[in-house]
């Protein structure tokens, strides 16, 4: 409080908990400009390099219904206490005793909107024009679902050996799953394109549906295994890697996953063998 003080004329202090390795979990939530607010459910973004999100799924596999409740509550609670309108997306943090603490509100769209459009079978973007023109919520709370699960995995050209620094530069081959019933790629590259350093390094978001986890996962394994990119690094082992990892596919895993099993994720890089030199 001294130095408080002293370098600012204010001793007042914000003291926030400490969170190891907490859960982040995010709620989708619409509201329009007559009161009305529902949600779509959880996301958990828990998977992050850098605190930034890596892989995405819905139903969170760890939350419970007891939870999922609280938590969609505690979204609309804030949504209509500031009087909001459009879409937006609520975020907490969850402890180890489901315990969950307000982190901030995205007032927008999110990157993973789609993970909520595979379960709930709305077209959020949709929705957040027809808010935003003044129109009310297309359906009431009871009439939205979710069915099955699913997960989105942000390819990136980054490099994970490296601390997950971008790899901006030339991609000269590009291939990505096609899309198809239960299997969605989101992309704005191809082969030839050059990946800037002035723009986030995204390549893809691959998003998959399955009618439960396990199906989902085995989705998603075999779509990363579908995808080819050459001329800049990626983050795609790791990707696989993640999904293929027991504590992922057991569904407890937390903000610290990657950093904990980082050795098994990100295994240090190994000379060629004399065959590939060969060849």
């Amino acid at each position: 409080r001294r130095e408080a003080m002293t370098a600012f004329g204010n001793d007042r202090l914000l003291l926030e908990k400490y969170f190891p390795d907490p859960r982040h979990i995010e709620v989708q939530i619409f509201a329009d400009q007559y009161g009305g607010a529902v949600h779509m459910f959880e996301r958990d973004c828990s998977v992050q390099r850098r605190y930034q999100k890596v892989i995405e799924e819905a139903p969170g596999p760890a939350v419970s219904a007891e939870l999922r409740r609280h938590l969609t509550d505690a979204a609309l609670v804030a949504a209509k206490t500031i009087d909001y309108v459009g879409a937006g997306t609520v975020e907490f943090v969850v402890d180890r005793r489901d315990k969950f603490y307000f982190l901030e509100m995205n007032t927008r769209i999110q990157v993973e909107h789609r993970v909520t459009e595979m379960l709930t079978r709305q077209d959020l973007v949709e929705w957040q024009f027809l808010l935003a023109c003044g129109e009310p919520l297309p359906m009431s709370q009871d009439q939205i679902v979710l069915d099955g699960h699913a997960i989105e995995a942000r390819l990136y050209a980054e490099n994970p050996a490296r601390r997950f620094l971008p790899s901006p530069g030339l991609i000269t081959h590009l291939r990505l799953p096609k899309n198809k019933p239960g299997l969605c790629v989101d992309s704005a590259v191809a082969s030839g394109d050059e990946v800037t350093p002035y723009y986030d390094a995204m390549i893809a978001k691959i998003v998959v549906w399955g009618v439960d986890r396990n199906a989902a996962l085995n989705s998603l394994d075999q779509a990363l295994n579908d995808t080819q990119v050459i001329g800049v690094s990626t983050n795609l082992n790791l990707l696989s890697a993640i999904v293929r990892h027991q504590e992922f596919a057991d569904g407890g895993y937390d903000t610290g996953f990657i950093e904990r099993h980082r050795s098994a994720l990100i295994p240090e890089p190994e000379p060629a063998s004399d065959l590939v030199i060969g060849l």
